[in-house]
């Protein structure tokens, strides 16, 4: 298995690698100091922050009740959790624009209540926890559900509230898988592409976030492309290591 599994990490590597190896590094802060690079990057960490956050409120619930549950309705809320997974971005963002768009049938009532979230920053948020959600649900509720929950009912047993199991025994079991999935969660949002550009477009410092930065150097610019995307690796790859020690830190003391 070494010869297959050194193929596939080699594939992995090698292009980033590359990318690595083209940056110009003498030219990096002049290069990530534009006032479009700032925009973006700013925009792009305050909007992942606030989704993440999202998903965390809205995704956890979720997660832990299909992880209980049972039947065919369980069967399809797994199905409505993670369809997001494999849509393509632009179908996501073309679904979220006509339910929610100014003139959509729930984005019309909106509206009236003076809500208008399309091609808002509130619509690069709402774009980003729709594909970034299912990420976090899929790793908290295949951890709860490969824990079962004997250790849930003998704490009931024992007389300890539904309260008290949540926050003593089910969220503590929970926890490296909860830190994965906020990982996964941040690094989605952190290169939502094609939801974004479909519901919110791409005006700099409102909805220009940091992959359609890059997009668009691409074009004019490719040094500056490679400079916002190695920041944008740097973030998401730290992230996933941190969250990977947090889960190795936790394993060992449980």
């Amino acid at each position: 298995m070494a010869v297959p599994a050194g193929l596939a990490a080699m594939f992995l590597a090698v292009p980033l690698i590359a990318m690595f190896g083209r940056v110009a590094w003498n030219r990096l802060p002049t290069l990530l100091s534009s006032p479009a690079a700032l925009d973006a990057l700013w925009l792009s960490l305050r909007t992942c922050s606030a989704s993440t956050a999202l998903c965390l409120v809205l995704g956890l619930p979720l997660a832990m009740v299909l992880a209980r549950s049972r039947g065919r309705w369980a069967t399809a809320g797994r199905i409505l959790a993670s369809l997001p997974m494999v849509l393509p971005p632009v179908v996501a963002g073309l679904a979220l624009l006509v339910a929610l768009g100014r003139r959509a049938w729930l984005g019309r009532h909106l509206s009236v209540l003076g809500i208008d979230l399309a091609f808002t920053t509130a619509a690069v948020v709402v774009a980003q926890t729709f594909v970034a959600m299912p990420y976090l649900v899929v790793s908290v509720e295949g951890a709860l559900r490969s824990a079962q929950d004997e250790y849930e009912i003998v704490a009931a047993t024992l007389g300890a509230s539904p309260t008290t199991v949540l926050r003593r025994v089910t969220l503590p079991l929970a926890a490296p898988a909860i830190a994965s999935g906020v990982a996964l969660a941040f690094a989605r949002a952190l290169g939502e592409f094609g939801a974004t550009l479909t519901f919110a477009g791409s005006l700099q410092g409102t909805t220009q976030t940091l992959p359609l930065e890059i997009y668009l150097a691409r074009e004019s610019d490719t040094d500056v492309a490679i400079a916002l995307s190695v920041v944008l690796v740097v973030i998401a790859a730290g992230l996933i290591a941190v969250t990977s020690v947090f889960s190795r830190v936790r394993g060992t003391s449980s």
